[in-house]
């Protein structure tokens, strides 16, 4: 496993471990990616990162990928994550500025200008508004909406002492979401232009500076209540501002960081 080239980039402080697997090298040397992905996400023991995506050819698009969560899931979508791949792909010669890329959740198109990304993610669906799930000690009114992974929103004027850990972990795993779940995103109205969004996300298991996905149906749920206007601006945990695009069609747009490129050592899967 030596010598695998990998690059490190993020995103609104989601980080990404990107490899080129168009040759499906990782597979003639790695039988079992979940686990790869497991040992080279793990912080402080490896390379550490919030997922893993693999770059991989496509008879539809200009490439397709697959995007790992750190504990090696599989994920049908990643809007930070996709941000990462569509301009990891054009520095890469992969792909021209304007890309369409190949994912479990469907084609996905990207315009990447610089370090900004805007990502067109697919149509939303399964949205559900303002119903009722029971938790242990008490009732929760929630939102809900598929933005390529399913998202749950819950609005907060307390943003900043909500318990989102132990909150988003119990929503997380409700029975109403089925056996894979659901995120879970705290948010924010600041006016019709501005969003507070803190996000527990799915195959992390934590709170996360920002996902795109998340940021992106929370904008499709406040639009639809009628609370705000497109584009809205988004804050995430991580400090920085991404913005999203809710109507006919959903953009997220906001900038990627190439942070560094590597050779993979045997010893990073110890």
């Amino acid at each position: 496993m030596s010598g695998l080239e990998f690059t490190k980039m993020s995103a609104s402080g989601n980080d990404f471990i990107l490899i080129d697997n168009r040759s499906g090298v990782l597979y003639k040397t790695y039988s079992n990616i979940n686990e790869f992905v497991k040992k080279v996400c793990r912080r402080c023991h490896s390379v550490g990162a919030d997922g893993l995506i693999l770059i991989e050819t496509s008879n539809n698009a200009d490439f397709s990928w697959k995007f790992f969560n750190a504990d090696g899931s599989e994920a049908e979508m990643c809007g930070n994550g996709g941000r990462c791949a569509a301009r990891f792909a054009f520095t890469n010669g992969i792909t021209a500025e304007n890309m369409a890329f190949e994912t479990i959740a469907g084609i996905i198109k990207a315009e990447v200008r610089g370090r900004k990304v805007k990502l067109q993610l697919t149509t939303p669906k399964e949205l559900k508004l303002d119903y009722a799930i029971k938790l242990e000690d008490k009732e929760l009114f929630i939102n809900s909406v598929n933005t390529g992974v399913p998202h749950a929103i819950l609005l907060s004027d307390d943003i900043d002492y909500i318990p989102v850990e132990e909150l988003g972990k119990a929503v997380r795993h409700h029975a109403a979401f089925g056996e894979k779940g659901t995120n879970v995103d705290f948010v924010k109205v600041v006016d019709r232009a501005n969003l507070i969004v803190r996000t527990y996300e799915r195959g992390v298991e934590g709170e996360t500076y920002a996902c795109g996905t998340g940021v992106v149906a929370s904008g499709v749920i406040l639009k639809e209540k009628g609370l705000i206007d497109s584009p809205v601006n988004v804050l995430t945990r991580g400090g920085e501002i991404l913005r999203a695009y809710v109507d006919d069609e959903v953009y997220l747009e906001g900038d990627t960081k190439i942070i560094y490129t590597g050779l993979l050592n045997d010893e990073a899967l110890l």
